[in-house]
């Protein structure tokens, strides 16, 4: 399973809170974590600053507890979770596979799973409601479809499709 890995685990970049306006970095790599920060300020001294960049192998960052602050005061405890998660060798595999692969995982859930896998991650959300879903489901489960229906289902929505074509038609659910 260590082969599915790329060689970044994770990277995620943003604003640090208020009331500095500074930016940072973190990368997650399969050896090492990389913290970069860029001091944004309307000081002469400090323009055209170079970033600063911080690198520690998975074992050092679990000891460095002024990272772990700073990463958890900048991009909140969760982050800091998976981070130290990753560091440790605890790796979601289902989380990294591609977005054809969970939809064709996804098409042998039952609706009111995937409603709960939904719920999971911001991901899983975003594929559970995204049109390639719905159009996998109604091509899937709804026997009956055809493909005049197509052209309907592209123009009001693949999921609209789906609670139209069931509310209407009375048709059971194939699980």
């Amino acid at each position: 399973m260590a082969s599915l890995l790329e060689e970044h685990l994770f990277e995620i970049r943003g604003q640090g809170p208020p009331p500095t306006k500074d930016y940072f970095q973190l990368v997650i790599t399969k050896n090492e974590v990389i913290w970069t920060s860029w001091k944004i300020s309307v000081r002469v001294e400090c323009r055209g600053a170079a970033p600063k960049e911080l690198k520690a192998s998975h074992e050092d960052f679990l000891h460095q507890k002024m990272l772990q602050q700073e990463v958890g005061a900048v991009f909140g405890e969760r982050i800091l979770e998976y981070t130290i998660s990753l560091c440790q060798g605890k790796f979601d595999y289902l989380e990294r596979l591609p977005d054809d692969i969970l939809l064709r995982i996804l098409s042998y859930l039952e609706l009111k799973n995937t409603t709960l896998l939904a719920q999971a991650s911001q991901r899983f959300r975003k594929l559970c409601n995204s049109e390639k879903f719905w159009e996998h489901t109604v091509r899937n489960r709804c026997t009956e479809f055809t493909s005049d229906m197509e052209g309907i289902a592209n123009f009001i929505g693949w999921r609209t499709t789906f609670f139209t074509f069931f509310h209407t038609s009375g048709s059971n659910e194939q699980q």
